[in-house]
């Protein structure tokens, strides 16, 4: 008998384990089967507020592309009109790059409304200004990362103006869509990127583009200079933003907009002297302050400042791919201000480099693994379509034997 209570007792203290699991489980379970529509409500809520927040972050997306595309559309357009009455594209290039200094305070001013987070702008500044360093902005920092990057900014404009003055808005813009592969291109060679087979199709797109909007009029004349000022403003777009990811990839929307503003700085501080230069030299000469056009100058300044802060703004709000998009549709928009305001008739070869730069832009924009995600798409209708056959062959076998059922007719199995 002790044997066999020594045995019995562990059995029992098991038992009564089995035997109680089943009523806390139920007592749990009538608690989780109560709590069940609670759940799947606030389940159906948080997914009704995400696709909600992906549809809101879509439509801005949208708005963002037509805002951007018209805003550069607007800048190149006012750019031809101020040439026609002041000719001097450096002192534009100045001006311009001087209203990036609006940058900063027009990001306080939207971080003041947007947050309950009060901050005066200098403890605000003296937060963003950690992107030169822990110890902040100093008189050597200033000069040593934001002059590389002022010259970059005054030489894309410059030469942009430049190659405006010889081209279309049209061939311009589009020939500055080939940023998008030489950026792809320094990217893999500097920053190690991940090598891509479309992209290096899309940027010898690119490069055929170019050679055929060079060869358009002939290696000679006016029209090659201005394909050769439109590329090499491409080109420095392309290395100070591959500059830019590299030592200011990880900076946020505050850190941007005071860098931004701290270019204008620069440009007003150290680059005046080059407007004078050019001035006294007579290379380029204007008149008295009065005869200049303060309205063209400032509608293209304005006009220029919306660009830049749409595009850095954009791309924190939105998806990234929409801004490049917004730039590419500028190309359309300055064609159809070129024939209808201007009539400007475009011929077969230029039309033709215009297609295939924005082909290469858009093979550009593809993601990293588009080739996976297409093979899973691909897959996914194939799978869905053997399971719509499937289901079309047991519906179709049932009817023929419910069919065969109503005739009478019996099916006797063989031995």
């Amino acid at each position: 008998m002790k044997k066999h209570s020594a045995r019995v007792a562990p059995l029992s203290s098991y038992s009564t384990q089995v035997l109680t699991c089943p009523i806390s489980e139920g007592e749990d379970g009538s608690e989780s089967h109560a709590d069940t529509p609670g759940s799947e409500t606030s389940g159906e809520s948080r997914s009704y507020q995400t696709c909600t927040n992906t549809a809101l972050k879509v439509l801005g997306g949208l708005l963002l592309v037509l805002c951007v595309s018209s805003s550069w559309v607007g800048t190149t357009q006012v750019v031809k009109l101020t040439f026609q009455s002041f000719s001097c594209p450096f002192f534009i290039s100045w001006f311009s790059s001087n209203w990036n200094i609006l940058f900063f305070p027009i990001y306080y001013s939207g971080h003041v409304v947007m947050t309950r987070e009060k901050q005066t702008p200098i403890q605000k500044f003296r937060e963003c200004s950690k992107l030169f360093g822990e110890d902040g902005m100093t008189l050597k920092l200033f000069v040593k990362r934001t002059a590389p990057f002022s010259i970059l900014w005054t030489l894309t404009n410059y030469l942009y103006l430049l190659a405006l003055k010889k081209l279309t808005a049209t061939d311009v813009s589009a020939l500055y869509c080939c940023h998008k592969a030489f950026v792809f291109l320094l990217s893999w060679i500097v920053l190690k990127d991940r090598f891509m087979g479309v992209r290096i199709v899309a940027a010898i797109m690119a490069i055929t583009g170019i050679v055929m909007m060079a060869y358009a009029d002939g290696f000679h004349g006016d029209s090659f200079v201005g394909v050769a000022l439109a590329v090499g403003s491409a080109s420095t777009s392309a290395l100070y933003k591959v500059l830019f990811k590299m030592f200011l990839g990880s900076a946020n929307l505050g850190e941007v907009a005071h860098f931004l503003s701290t270019m204008g700085f620069f440009n007003l501080i150290f680059i005046s002297c080059v407007p004078l230069i050019l001035y006294f030299t007579k290379v380029e000469h204007w008149g008295s302050l009065s005869s200049l056009p303060w309205g063209y100058l400032c509608g293209l300044a304005g006009l220029w400042l919306v660009f830049n802060i749409l595009v850095h703004v954009g791309v924190v709000l939105t998806y990234p791919i929409l801004i490049s998009i917004g730039t590419l549709l500028s190309v359309p928009g300055n064609a159809a201000v070129d024939v209808l305001k201007h009539e400007v008739i475009f011929s077969v070869v230029r039309l033709a480099a215009t297609c295939i730069i924005c082909l290469g832009f858009l093979l550009l924009l593809l993601p990293e693994e588009w080739d996976s995600v297409t093979l899973r798409f691909l897959a996914t209708i194939a799978d869905k379509k053997s399971e719509e056959h499937g289901e079309e062959l047991t519906e179709s076998s049932i009817h023929t034997r419910s069919r065969s059922r109503a005739n009478g007719t019996v099916s006797i199995p063989l031995a």
